[in-house]
């Protein structure tokens, strides 16, 4: 069984319908905790770290062969925490951050700001110190939108400001939740988001687990 953290329930359906496309039959428990998400980004991704710890504890208690934490705030304070667990804690941006380091010139664009810099540092570390030109970009009033439960109007933005992108070799959505957005563009640039190869590296260390 794989386990999975979020802090909003939007993802849940997201990463149910992944499954059935792409690894059906594949037994997913999903852990929705919002308040963690809130206290990050009010006090800081570190002082949500004992309760990640503690979800992360009650999933493999529950049988998780491995744990997808799908927050790109808190995916480093999961890894992190991964210590003593016994199983594979990945946070479900670093396929997409491996990807994107592998390009020279890189936007991340991130609906959130507390997640641009988390990202930008994953890049970063994927990118093992080559040096790349990196450059964050906060979707405007984005996250209102999503906050309001709009998502036509969150994805319209997140849209909108991929295609502003000028001189970049490729475009990183920071967040999980953007992911469709990648269809409403017109950029010419390649656009890459986190849940499908995030899920695809989670259901694989699940099943070397198992």
């Amino acid at each position: 069984m794989l386990a999975l953290l979020h802090t909003s329930p939007v993802h849940v359906p997201v990463f149910d319908s992944l499954r059935d496309a792409d690894h059906p039959g594949v037994p997913l428990r999903h852990y929705v905790r919002e308040e963690l998400l809130s206290r990050a980004v009010a006090q800081g991704p570190d002082a949500v770290g004992a309760d990640v710890a503690a979800v992360l504890g009650e999933a493999v208690a529950g049988g998780a062969r491995a744990v997808l934490c799908t927050c790109s705030t808190i995916g480093a304070v999961a890894e992190r925490q991964a210590v003593g667990t016994g199983v594979p804690v990945l946070r479900v941006d670093r396929p997409m951050a491996a990807a994107a380091a592998a390009h020279q010139r890189i936007v991340v664009v991130a609906a959130l700001h507390s997640t641009l810099e988390p990202t930008a540092s994953l890049i970063r570390e994927e990118a093992a110190g080559r040096r790349v030109d990196l450059r964050t970009v906060p979707a405007g009033e984005a996250w209102e939108h999503f906050l309001a439960g709009d998502r036509e109007r969150y994805l319209d933005r997140v849209a909108a400001e991929v295609d502003a992108v000028r001189d970049a070799d490729v475009v990183v959505l920071a967040q999980a939740s953007m992911a469709d957005a990648a269809a409403r563009t017109t950029t010419a640039l390649p656009v890459l988001s986190s849940p499908r190869p995030g899920l695809r590296a989670a259901v694989g260390a699940a099943r070397s687990g198992s």
